[in-house]
């Protein structure tokens, strides 16, 4: 049985998806978030799953945070670490503590977009297709070999919040089905090439 832990900052509908896929093979140990009223924390712990809550805000830096985000998350014993809306940026030593076994989702079809107001920059660019990208976390913020991505067209009458919605039920199937690999071994990585296997 693999041991996930996953990192939310608010409601973290993609922590949801991925607790209610109940994939074969995976425990979901516990949730950490960063701000401890996060409405993700209450919906998990619901449902028997551990939580803690760290407020960022209550360490003198980005390190001392990081520091104790790894010792809580370390007390898991996690085969994998799962970002789904977790709103901070982790620093490099952080990183690479979880080097192989730590995703991310990000909102645009990487290595398009990286960073904040992808669905607005996606239309202001006349992208005919947006999306999500699963990804292994590096240093490099957005950055890290692409596990998956999902497309899905941008229409002319879009807003930002109209391809956000569309984007946003992708990232709920394609996330899951990432995890899912990771914890069947199916995922092979060189360098930054994912190749499915099995």
């Amino acid at each position: 049985m693999k041991q996930v832990v996953i990192l939310i900052s608010g409601r973290g509908s993609n922590m949801q998806a991925i607790v209610e896929a109940q994939i074969p093979g995976a425990r979901i140990a516990a949730v950490i978030a960063n701000r401890p009223d996060a409405a993700g924390l209450a919906w998990a712990a619901e449902r028997g799953i551990a939580t803690v809550g760290l407020d960022h805000r209550a360490y003198p830096s980005r390190e001392a945070f990081d520091a104790a985000l790894a010792e809580s998350i370390d007390a898991f014993s996690p085969d994998l670490v799962v970002l789904a809306g977790f709103m901070r940026i982790l620093g490099a030593d952080f990183t690479a503590r979880y080097a192989g076994r730590m995703f991310n989702i990000h909102p645009s079809l990487l290595p398009a977009f990286p960073g904040l107001h992808t669905h607005r920059r996606a239309i202001e660019s006349g992208c005919k297709l947006a999306g999500c990208t699963v990804h292994f976390v590096t240093a490099e913020l957005d950055h890290g070999p692409i596990v998956a991505q999902a497309a899905v067209p941008v229409l002319d009458e879009d807003d930002e919040h109209s391809l956000a919605a569309r984007v946003l039920k992708e990232e709920h199937r394609l996330y899951p089905a990432a995890v899912r690999a990771f914890v069947e071994g199916r995922l092979a990585v060189d360098g930054l090439r994912v190749r499915q296997i099995g």
